[in-house]
């Protein structure tokens, strides 16, 4: 018999997540399915694309390395995913009359994970996906009969212009419902003008629209059984479903990436403050209990959970830059440029300086040399690409906060020791260097798709790196100190010939005086 009480809820219930292919969404499709097996359907919002339709998505999902463990145990679970077609962004959700009618008789726990994660997106494209479409769920969910629970799926930052953020729904920049109205008349170049103005003080349009729909959740919800789960930085899975499991180049993944490659060298951080990162199943889990909590308590108003490190595990972007680098360098990645040494400036000017010097040159250099061998220069546009995943990333590797998650706490404790193993969201067995050593390995394995037997070679190569790396070093410091040397006849030379203009002026003096 069953000793979970998280597990025994879901039992015969039906279940509705939007967002189901994104990075969060994978990972709590494949826990729903591995730990509440009881689920009678998980129906997932997809959209078209490309020249898949929804079924090929759905089958494209089900292929990744994250569903081998369900699919060789039990792969009869993987029939209770059903895809219905859909668009956050489209009135309705773009969902046809049948499917609507079919979600609004059965489904009764919904995972709202949609959104576009995108810092740099137009503010137009952000509003239509974070605002509007929550509010489109959001009406949704008010006609299905059996629902008990909706979790949104937030971000710790959608408060950053605050120094201390606490668990509750802070008053929006703006009325969210005047610039809903926007959308469908403003163009798209004047909706980029007023951008910077809009936002304000916080750092890009993903932060400021998730505040937004925070927002629309307290005034659409009524009655509805509503949490908000607001992860941090979210980062490769610590230990479930696959450690070091990560799909994506997004956030910390790409820097880890450019790191090991040799290509990322220098980053404007503040090694000091706190790198608030937060493993996947971490979140996933605190989700799947928080839905549970929200349909089996009673509560007056919406709960929200920051899921954070920092207030009980935390490290600083320091450690995390020493913990990489020695993983880095211990799982070398495949055709690295330069031997992995990534640098924190503190300073904004020091650290373009550094980029000009450390990315830009040598990549158009490498270009040239490609071109003269008649090879396809890259090294460029992927200058660039690190330049953009820098610069998102650069407001919070700059700045610091502290999260209250005094709700996630008391979740925590209201919780058996059989749930607490089975659907864990503390960290205080969490290790650091082993988690960071976890990240690189499988950002090397399922994001590059470099199989462990290619770490001899890679090793190999890299120690060919560290010894190139260290002769121009000595090179370096070989010039620096010739240009010392040449300064100092320069300077040598000037004092010789100041020296001797005082003794033509000395021989002079009596001649003068006589005048």
């Amino acid at each position: 018999m069953s000793t979970s009480a998280v597990s025994d809820f879901y039992n015969e219930r039906c279940i509705l997540i939007t967002g189901a292919t994104g990075f969060m969404g994978k990972v709590l499709v494949e826990k729903l399915l591995r730990s509440c097996p009881g689920i009678a359907t998980i129906y997932l919002l997809m959209r078209p694309k490309a020249k898949n339709d929804i079924k090929a998505r759905l089958e494209e999902l089900l292929n990744s390395k994250l569903f081998d463990h369900l699919r060789g145990t039990s792969p009869e679970v993987l029939k209770k995913l059903t895809p219905i077609q859909g668009d956050i962004t489209l009135p309705g959700l773009g969902i046809s009359a049948a499917d609507a009618a079919t979600l609004a008789a059965s489904v009764s726990v919904v995972f709202h994970a949609a959104a576009t994660v995108k810092f740099d997106d137009p503010l137009k494209l952000s509003l239509q996906m974070n605002v509007l479409g929550t509010k489109r769920l959001i009406e949704l969910c008010h006609k299905m009969e059996k629902l008990v629970a909706v979790v949104h799926i937030s971000t710790a930052y959608c408060n950053c212009d605050r120094g201390e953020v606490k668990e509750i729904v802070y008053p929006p920049p703006i009325d969210p419902y005047k610039l809903i109205q926007l959308v469908d008349w403003m163009d798209d170049e004047t909706f980029n003008y007023l951008t910077p103005r809009l936002i304000g003080l916080r750092p890009n349009t993903y932060t400021y629209t998730k505040a937004l729909a925070e927002h629309v959740l307290v005034q659409e919800a009524g009655s509805l059984p509503l949490a908000i789960v607001r992860p941090s930085i979210v980062a490769a899975a610590w230990r479930e479903p696959l450690p070091g499991w990560v799909d994506n180049l997004n956030g910390p993944t790409g820097l880890i990436v450019g790191a090991g490659k040799g290509m990322l060298r220098t980053l404007h951080c503040r090694g000091e403050l706190v790198a608030d990162l937060i493993p996947v199943d971490i979140p996933i889990n605190l989700l799947i209990v928080t839905a549970y909590h929200t349909a089996t308590q009673s509560q007056n108003n919406i709960k929200v959970y920051n899921c954070v490190s920092g207030m009980e595990r935390p490290v600083r972007w320091d450690e995390i830059n020493q913990h990489g680098m020695l993983a880095l360098r211990r799982n070398a990645m495949n055709d690295v440029v330069w031997y992995p040494n990534l640098q924190f400036t503190q300073h904004k000017t020091l650290n373009t300086i550094a980029v000009l010097l450390q990315h830009w040159l040598p990549a158009y250099l490498m270009d040239v040399v490609a071109r003269l061998a008649g090879k396809r220069p890259i090294m460029v546009r992927i200058a660039q690409k690190l330049d953009r995943a820098a610069a998102c990333l650069e407001y919070f590797t700059t700045h610091e906060w502290r999260f209250s998650n005094d709700n996630v706490q008391n979740l925590w404790s209201t919780l058996s020791e059989n749930d607490q193993k089975t659907f864990n969201f503390a960290l205080s067995a969490l290790h650091w260097p082993t988690y960071m050593e976890q990240y690189c390995l499988g950002s090397k394995l399922y994001v590059m798709k470099e199989e462990l037997s290619t770490l001899p070679s890679a090793r190999k190569h890299l120690s060919k790196m560290w010894w190139i790396h260290q002769a121009w070093r000595v090179l370096v410091v070989l010039l620096v100190w010739r240009l010392i040397m040449l300064r100092s006849d320069t300077a040598r030379n000037a004092w010789y010939s100041l020296f001797r203009l005082l003794v033509r002026l000395l021989t002079y003096l009596p001649f003068l005086n006589r005048i």
